[in-house]
């Protein structure tokens, strides 16, 4: 009797503390997505810079997953149907942005709107551009992933996160005398940057999609420039803040299978997500994922030639594939991340239940 009493003491006692776990949600979410990059991309990048398998900076987060991303109407997934996924955990038609089809049409509440109605900082940095199909999701809706006048505007004039870093211009639909009246600054270079501050704040660096790390930057940021300044302005309202980090030119390079430029991509998200993990400390209120919304390319390593060589690589498409993407995790509610899920379960499992200070 005493054995059996004290055994239902530890099961109440642990059924206490998962109770508690799971009810102390993140106050703050970073959500990394490395666009196209699949596990053989990282694979082929840790092989090249590091000689082995498993050394790239997210890879040691202690939370592992896999996550599928078919879309409602393809098992092959576009960036728009999987970024709505994860943005507000449901599935949508290849093209579409946060907009409930099929179904009726209706807008689809993202996380970013959830956390700012919820009086939370929020904010999107990408190497694409500000209006391109992954940070869209995050900030507008439409029935199209090209209609980028359409996106700008909602994302400048309605939605208005408090921080806005990526490809800007005419390519990428914004108008320069509409953003003059919406209450933001905007900058253009790395200088004018650092020294932003203000509750609405842009950087639109170029005209399109950012330049590959490969070509050079020149003037404009890296996305570990972007993301620090982004956090140190979101992380002034105590509330709590949501931040989504594409590096949206893996996906470009891998559409080109461009093994170079693909691994220098990679390489700069994984220094983007070390000092994601350097500037969160020993915080525990913020949750880091990293993930992809698709593969791109069907990458195969065949062979780790060692440090600074190239591997051996086949490609067997200049398209996304359905193959599974890797998910990482760090902070409260990583846990939820573990195993096989599919794109709308990191939203549903981990964003829904949300705390504020």
């Amino acid at each position: 009797m005493k054995a059996f009493k004290k055994l239902l003491f530890i099961s109440a006692l642990c059924l206490f503390l998962f109770s508690c776990s799971w009810f102390d949600p993140p106050v703050s979410v970073i959500l990394m997505i490395g666009d196209g990059m699949g596990y053989e991309q990282v694979k082929a990048a840790s092989f090249y810079y590091y000689g082995e398998e498993g050394k790239m900076s997210f890879e040691s987060l202690p939370v592992k997953g896999s996550v599928s991303t078919y879309s409602a109407n393809s098992s092959i997934t576009d960036s728009a149907a999987a970024a709505t996924a994860m943005a507000t955990g449901q599935k949508v038609n290849n093209g579409v942005i946060s907009k409930a089809i099929p179904g009726d049409g209706s807008n689809l509440e993202t996380v970013l709107e959830q956390y700012k109605s919820e009086g939370k900082s929020v904010g999107v940095v990408t190497t694409a551009m500000v209006s391109h199909a992954t940070p869209a999701a995050f900030t507008s809706h439409n029935v199209s992933r090209i209609n980028y006048s359409q996106i700008a505007d909602e994302i400048f004039t309605v939605t208005k996160p408090n921080v806005v870093f990526g490809g800007g211009g005419s390519s990428a639909g914004i108008d320069m005398a509409w953003l003059q009246t919406s209450g933001y600054k905007s900058v253009a270079n790395e200088d004018e940057m650092n020294a932003l501050s203000g509750e609405l704040v842009c950087g639109l660096f170029g005209d399109g999609h950012m330049p590959y790390v490969y070509d050079g930057l020149g003037e404009y940021p890296t996305l570990s420039e972007m993301l620090l300044k982004a956090l140190d302005l979101l992380d002034e309202n105590n509330n709590g803040f949501f931040l989504m980090i594409e590096g949206g030119r893996i996906d470009h390079a891998c559409h080109s299978n461009d093994l170079q430029r693909m691994l220098l991509e990679v390489k700069a998200f994984s220094d983007a997500a070390q000092d994601v993990l350097d500037w969160i400390g020993s915080r525990d209120d913020i949750l880091l994922i990293v993930t992809a919304d698709h593969e791109t390319g069907g990458l195969d390593v065949i062979n780790n030639n060692g440090e600074g060589t190239l591997p051996t690589v086949a490609w067997r498409t200049d398209y996304h594939t359905e193959v599974d993407v890797p998910v990482y995790g760090y902070g409260p509610g990583a846990e939820k991340l573990s195993g096989d899920m599919d794109n709308t379960g990191i939203f549903e499992d981990n964003w829904k239940k949300i705390s504020t200070p």
